[in-house]
């Protein structure tokens, strides 16, 4: 399955919009909101293909029937752009388990680069709905090593794919990669760099929230 939250009319395309707007992404707290606000929404389509049942509630009154999912959600983001992001996500389902992996790209003086796997930390995944945030799928590359390194701690019922903006390139290559999972973007862009650069995308979104890095 693939979502692609621009193809509807919704007022989490103005989110979307401000992301990307160079002017209001001089303004980080605006920033770093926006991308939580745009995980909201994407999990709240996400929970409207979880499994359900009937359970009982007490009220003051008397008893209501409320429908409540009954997955066990694991919730993964990469570091650091992806951090406000997974607060989204955690507003919604806030008795999610959540899992964190520290990938970056290495680069050479020749132009190339390699991504780089340093940390990682993860609740058991066995039959979870597993989640895995990253705000820009680029290349898939980084996306891919952390998601297979996130595998390693228990095959998951179902997996979840989610980010603000995916590049075409990137999208098909994380489906050949993983056929049998979902995809949940905000938007679709057309063009990727040769230094795998979503074009028009939005930028480093790790800089926008947090400041820029020192390169090494």
């Amino acid at each position: 399955m693939i979502f692609n939250l621009s193809e509807h009319k919704t007022v989490a395309n103005r989110f979307l919009a401000e992301l990307r707007d160079v002017e209001k992404q001089q303004d980080r707290m605006r920033f770093r909101t926006n991308m939580e606000r745009l995980g909201e929404v994407l999990a709240y389509e996400i929970s409207k293909t979880l499994d359900y049942e009937e359970k009982e509630v007490q009220t003051p009154l008397g008893t209501a029937k409320c429908l409540l999912y009954t997955n066990r959600v694991v919730v993964a983001t990469i570091l650091r752009a992806g951090l406000p992001f997974h607060q989204g996500m955690l507003n919604y389902f806030d008795e999610a388990g959540s899992a964190f992996v520290s990938a970056y790209r290495r680069h050479h003086k020749d132009g190339t680069f390699d991504i780089q796997l340093e940390y990682i930390s993860c609740p058991d995944l066995t039959d979870s709905t597993l989640i895995i945030v990253d705000p820009m799928l680029a290349s898939g590359a980084s996306m891919n090593i952390a998601t297979r390194a996130l595998l390693e701690y228990g095959q998951p019922q179902s997996l979840h794919f989610v980010t603000a903006i995916a590049s075409t390139s990137g999208l098909d290559y994380l489906r050949r990669q993983f056929p049998d999972a979902s995809v949940w973007m905000g938007a679709l862009d057309d063009e990727l760099t040769a230094k795998s650069y979503i074009v028009p995308g939005l930028g480093d979104a790790g800089d926008l929230s947090y400041g820029e890095k020192l390169q090494d």
